[in-house]
């Protein structure tokens, strides 16, 4: 199992505004080059939240649905895949006000239960989804500082 962690600061912002932008997943084609496309079936606040993501990966497509739950009270939307091209995906996106700034924290963790090519696999994956959460939220917020030297790829390149 693989896990992706990326945290972001985003300066002057409300926790609850970020939360519920972050959650905009219909967004997420025009503010992230490596997703392809995304299907809300059911959004926040119904009970049974759910969407399907398709993401460039490799040459190909790499898709899945998953279900959304999202807590405002903690900040908090979860995620866990219910269909899909991974063995098994989920996580949590976290948001807290620290100060007058928002902290944002994605983890992840997947696995494509296919042992003999994590070590192909999984590292480009990883990279694709991190990209992702910093492309979305760039596009949402530009004053955004994301940690760990992340380096956004260039859209022309993303079909990586």
């Amino acid at each position: 199992m693989r896990h992706v962690e990326l945290d972001a600061l985003i300066p002057g912002e409300q926790a609850e505004k970020v939360l519920h932008a972050v959650r905009r997943w219909e967004r997420y084609p025009d503010l992230a080059p490596h997703v392809n496309a995304t299907t809300v079936h059911a959004a926040y606040p119904d009970p049974a939240a759910s969407s399907s993501w398709e993401l460039h990966f490799r040459s190909g497509l790499l898709r899945w649905t998953e279900d959304d739950t999202v807590l405002p009270e903690q900040g908090e939307i979860r995620f866990e895949q219910s269909d899909g091209d991974f063995d098994s995906f989920s996580g949590t996106w976290s948001v807290t006000q620290d100060g007058d700034d928002v902290a944002v924290r994605f983890d992840a963790d997947f696995d494509f239960g296919i042992p003999s090519l994590e070590g192909i696999l999984d590292p480009i994956a990883e990279r694709v989804i991190k990209e992702t959460v910093a492309w979305a939220l760039t596009g949402l917020f530009p004053a955004v500082r994301i940690s760990g030297g992340i380096e956004l790829t260039p859209p022309a390149a993303v079909g990586a």
